[in-house]
């Protein structure tokens, strides 16, 4: 089971001190977040993709190509790729790009986001943001995994013997995860295509991601990729941390209160009754993250988000030793123990390459305009 954090990237007030951190140090700040989950012997960092503020992760392949040359073992993912307002030729071309420099330590999330102003400022309408979804993710697949692509579609413009490049490393694409809340035709298309399904898992009530992590289940079996209990699934959760919990509760309500993801809502302690967020010792984030299984099943990872609503870098830093040093190894052996031989390890770069038969030279030759041959045989 893979673990690891992720970040939202919010330049929010420290509501203790009254400090906004710049742009430039948050920035700074998220990329040495993902250097300690490497040093804690985190498995996963993953950054989400925003155009507005209080946002700044608005190009996740500048910032996770930035980290896969400081970091040596580390997964490198998006908490949210907007399949809907990219161009799939340019998410196709960017992470085949950093798939190569990372080494395959990447793999995507796919989303549509949380902003509906996102899809007029990129030219799109977000009433077709559903149908986007699916053309748009179909058409990468096919970018992925044929060299020379013919396409028409209703949301841009058609394509004709296009390839894009570089094709991806070994001839194997990027694992992708499709992300959703609230979307049951997310878990539809996430089913379809036998790929993840991850469920953020941080604003519902548990009944509701047992419902959506089922529905997925139920139609990954139906469309033959193996039995419900081996859908490949992820989760999201929130945590902080105090060795004594009453200290977490105090010290973490103040940043709870103003945080621009749940602030100025349901109050600390009902949003931690009706869901998943813990605040308290690390036996607690132990207990209530072993839980998850009871209605989700055996699942592949688990990432969390620890760094926003204006923490301060050095309480986000003490929360990762926490987590390293305390919570994973405890979840790794555990959730190990329970998990039947037959459900899988989440996917990473060398199972699919193993999976696919081994690796292969993608590389694709230019090809004359006029025959659509190679030059040497077109000569």
């Amino acid at each position: 089971m893979q673990f690891g954090v992720f970040t939202v990237g919010d330049v929010t007030v420290d509501p203790t001190t009254g400090r906004e951190p710049t742009e430039h140090e948050r920035i700074k700040a998220m990329v040495t977040l993902a250097l300690k989950a490497e040093e804690v012997g985190l498995d996963v960092f993953a950054a989400g993709e925003h155009h507005n503020p209080p946002f700044v992760p608005s190009s996740p392949t500048t910032m996770l190509g930035h980290i896969a040359a400081r970091t040596e073992r580390l997964l490198l993912s998006t908490a949210t790729t907007l399949i809907t307002t990219n161009d799939p030729v340019k998410i196709a071309e960017d992470y085949a790009m950093l798939q190569h420099l990372a080494d395959g330590r990447v793999d995507l999330m796919m989303g549509r986001g949380n902003t509906g102003p996102v899809y007029p400022w990129f030219g799109k309408d977000i009433r077709a943001g559903i149908p986007l979804a699916i053309e748009n993710y179909e058409l990468l697949r096919r970018l992925w995994r044929e060299d020379v692509v013919d396409w028409k579609g209703r949301y841009r413009t058609p394509l004709q013997s296009f390839t894009a490049t570089p094709r991806p490393l070994d001839g194997v694409p990027p694992f992708v995860w499709h992300g959703s809340i609230r979307s049951p035709e997310i878990a539809e298309q996430a089913a379809y295509y036998g790929d993840g399904f991850f469920h953020n898992h941080i604003f519902w009530p548990k009944e509701h991601t047992q419902r959506m992590v089922a529905l997925y289940r139920q139609r990954f079996e139906h469309y033959g990729h193996g039995s419900a209990d081996q859908a490949i699934v992820g989760l999201g959760g929130q945590v902080f941390m105090r060795r004594n919990s009453q200290d977490a509760v105090r010290e973490f309500r103040p940043y709870f209160d103003n945080a621009p993801v749940y602030g100025h809502g349901p109050s600390l302690e009902e949003f931690t009754t009706e869901t998943p967020l813990t605040v308290g010792s690390p036996q607690q984030v132990i207990d209530r993250t072993l839980g998850f299984r009871d209605y989700v099943g055996d699942y592949q990872r688990q990432l969390f988000l620890i760094d926003h609503a204006g923490l301060p870098l050095k309480t986000v830093l003490e929360q990762m030793d926490l987590l390293g040093e305390e919570v994973v190894p405890v979840l790794r052996k555990e959730f190990a123990s329970m998990r039947p031989a037959h459900v899988p390890d989440a996917p990473t770069h060398a199972s699919l390459v193993a999976a696919a038969g081994g690796g292969k030279d993608s590389t694709v030759h230019a090809v004359d305009d006029v025959t659509g041959k190679a030059p040497e045989v077109a000569r």
